[in-house]
């Protein structure tokens, strides 16, 4: 109770281009949460120390990219951002696509408590190899990830979050599987990009990092949105944090085409229909995977009884996914 946390940053992955750097992240005490614990309590001290998390509070950051050198400040939250044109990139592009950084305290000095990581941080951030073929943009919740994030209340949602340990938590049968096969085309030596875009708030951002990496998904940058509370009086967006999130993408690469992939649990559908009237020629397919809920998948039905824009395809199990990918040459 009374030692005294650490410092840390966690740098989000996040996506740009060779010439536009979007870096993100958050400054937070290290509550030195260990996913190796077992039993219920012990797995929702850790969910609730995610939480309940004591952020620094406009923390001067120094950034390292391609041996240069960026000053930035975190905000009330510990949130940090860098959005700026660059010099060139691509002499620090890895093969796989991913540019590094690092980021530390630049005034370490000012803080009595020690920095972990001896104040060196490590970020990536995305961008589009020229042979990309397309790009994958994926919900998390119930598209992947079991959530049970349309049930009543969201109860079941709330239960696996808080009482089940990461490392339980198993992707939906064939998915991992399905991702990296469109992450690696039809050549089988691609890098087509991917997306998580995903409802949940930052404060779970180690947590899906670890699923996704567990769980053996292609590597991507993952979008998660600010944790609103009851009072929280800050205007709402006119569009939601997916549409808003997904819309971005597409207009950071224009030349690029998007497979969207969602379930028909909560609003993907109507999301994914918006955002091909809105960006003609740019959506390839939509894969929706079905839900349990007979109300739920009747009404998604029938917005698709007779779209043709783009094919969509209503996902029972994911060999029907992969046959249409096969079919339409992504895999």
């Amino acid at each position: 109770m009374f030692k005294k946390d650490k410092l840390q940053i966690i740098p989000f992955k996040t996506y740009g281009t060779l010439t536009h750097i979007y870096l993100r992240g958050r400054t937070l005490e290290d509550e030195n949460i260990d996913i190796n614990k077992k039993g219920i309590w012990a797995v929702f001290i850790s969910t609730w120390k995610r939480f309940e998390t004591d952020e620094v509070k406009y923390a001067s950051l120094k950034v390292e990219i391609n041996k240069e050198q960026e000053n930035v400040e975190t905000d009330s939250e510990g949130y940090y951002i860098l959005d700026k044109k660059v010099d060139n990139l691509s002499g620090v592009v890895s093969d796989e696509g991913w540019v590094s950084y690092n980021v530390s305290y630049g005034k370490p000095e000012e803080y009595t408590k020690k920095i972990v990581s001896k104040n060196r941080f490590f970020g990536e951030m995305l961008v589009v190899l020229p042979e990309s073929e397309y790009g994958i943009i994926s919900d998390i919740d119930d598209t992947i990830l079991h959530t049970g994030v349309a049930s009543k209340f969201k109860w079941k949602a709330v239960f696996n979050t808080f009482f089940v340990n990461v490392l339980h938590r198993k992707a939906l049968d064939g998915t991992a599987d399905f991702y990296m096969q469109l992450h690696k085309g039809k050549s089988k030596n691609n890098c087509n990009p991917v997306f998580y875009v995903s409802n949940s708030p930052w404060n779970l951002y180690k947590y899906l990092e670890i699923f996704l990496n567990e769980n053996n998904f292609p590597k991507g940058a993952l979008l998660l949105r600010n944790l609103k509370f009851l009072f929280d009086k800050t205007p709402k967006s006119k569009i939601s944090h997916k549409h808003h999130e997904i819309q971005n993408i597409l207009d950071t690469y224009p030349d690029l085409s998007f497979i969207l992939i969602g379930d028909c649990g909560e609003h993907d559908p109507d999301i994914y229909v918006d955002i091909v009237a809105n960006n003609p020629n740019r959506i390839s397919s939509i894969y929706l995977r079905s839900v349990k809920s007979k109300k739920k998948m009747l009404r998604v039905e029938k917005l698709f009884q007779n779209y043709k824009d783009v094919d969509v395809l209503l996902v029972y199990n994911t060999d029907e996914a992969k046959k249409h990918a096969k079919k339409k040459g992504y895999i």
